[in-house]
């Protein structure tokens, strides 16, 4: 099989560094382009790590975007000049952002994701599940704990989760954004979806949905333990990425859920 021509954007940052220690066991990838926001002189598994533009993603077949909303549109640009498909891993976009995304996913393939772990997708898809069966009698919030470095909240997978309970309501997601707590020990529920986010020590993610009648209480959780299950999902998403034609795609695509 002919390898896939990666390149990392965010090379330096978290997920960059676990991307390209997860690339050097799966032979499905050659590393050719690794970039960063800032000029740098440095270099990775002797590649030397450039800024965003298009001579150091053109012999890319795929790019791989962990950076900030700003640095993925830097991306987008380069690829959808070069037709270069992409994943996005990047959190943080306001609603116009995520529409301009959509209309880049009409001359590339992009396949975005809020978290690229196997077991969050399953997650939302269960909450989706969980909220359609639960009904109109039972209130839901979302809690989520990331390392005291993540600036963003709520995060992107606990947004991702309450799109899950959204849909299974059959109700437009930004009608039901509640209020945003951070560093809470507790928090309310209500008829829309509260968020409450802790950041501290070096907790890689944990993620929690609880369904309330006021009778009895549903819990819906995911604990990860080492980074390399984002990666490692990157990765398979970037696999099967590669044979897709245009268009805007999502894990739960790829996983063929319903």
């Amino acid at each position: 099989m002919k390898r896939i021509n990666l390149g990392v954007a965010g090379c330096m940052g978290r997920m960059g560094k676990q991307i390209i220690k997860s690339v050097k066991n799966d032979k499905s990838f050659k590393l050719v382009a690794l970039s960063e926001y800032v000029k740098t002189k440095k270099k990775i598994n002797n590649i030397q790590i450039e800024t965003n533009t298009e001579q150091t993603f053109r012999n890319t077949h795929l790019i791989i975007d962990f950076t900030t909303p700003k640095c993925t549109f830097e991306v987008l640009k380069i690829a959808s000049k070069l037709k270069k498909r992409v994943i996005i891993g990047t959190t943080g976009f306001t609603k116009k952002e995520e529409n301009l995304i959509k209309r880049f996913s009409k001359q590339i393939p992009i396949l975005k994701a809020g978290n690229m772990s196997l077991g969050i997708n399953l997650l939302m898809y269960l909450t989706e599940i969980a909220s359609s069966s639960l009904g109109k009698n039972f209130l839901s919030k979302v809690f989520e704990v990331h390392h005291k470095y993540k600036k963003d909240y709520p995060s992107g997978t606990a947004l991702m989760l309450a799109q899950g309970i959204a849909l299974g309501k059959k109700k437009k997601f930004i009608s039901l954004i509640g209020k945003k707590f951070l560093n809470k020990k507790t928090f309310p529920y209500s008829k829309k979806i509260n968020f409450n986010s802790v950041r501290k020590g070096n907790i890689i993610g944990e993620h929690e949905v609880k369904f309330s009648s006021g009778k009895e209480i549903i819990t819906l959780n995911h604990e990860a333990f080492d980074r390399e299950l984002y990666s490692k999902g990157a990765l398979l998403a970037a696999k099967w990425l590669i044979k897709k034609k245009p268009g805007l795609y999502s894990m739960r695509d790829l996983m063929n859920f319903k």
